[in-house]
């Protein structure tokens, strides 16, 4: 998974996909319903953080598979809706599978 662009942005994806779910599923409950707001800093940090981990990871991504605007912009968007990162996951997972094979070093 780690061994080229899209897989990295997969990873990525997962954890960015994870933390926005924990944001919106336990953070801000706690924060709202039981007044303790530390848990949206804390998870909301996080969450950012790799926002911003996915957005690099997707620009490097968009320029090793050379994919069209519409498919970079598409796969920005889907990062901004929950589930969205699982939703193209396998979509992801197709276009690394049909990368070239890079030659090994000596």
């Amino acid at each position: 998974m780690l061994r080229n662009e899209i897989g990295r942005l997969r990873l990525v994806g997962i954890l960015e996909g994870i933390s926005f779910l924990l944001l919106l599923g336990v953070a801000m409950p706690l924060k709202y319903i039981w007044d303790f707001p530390l848990a949206v800093r804390m998870v909301g940090m996080a969450h950012g953080l790799l926002f911003l981990l996915y957005c690099l990871a997707l620009l490097l991504a968009w320029l090793e598979a050379k994919w069209p605007l519409k498919r970079a912009a598409l796969l920005f968007v889907a990062s901004l809706i929950p589930f969205g990162p699982f939703l193209i996951h396998p979509s992801l997972r197709r276009d690394e599978k049909n990368l070239p094979k890079r030659p090994t070093p000596p």
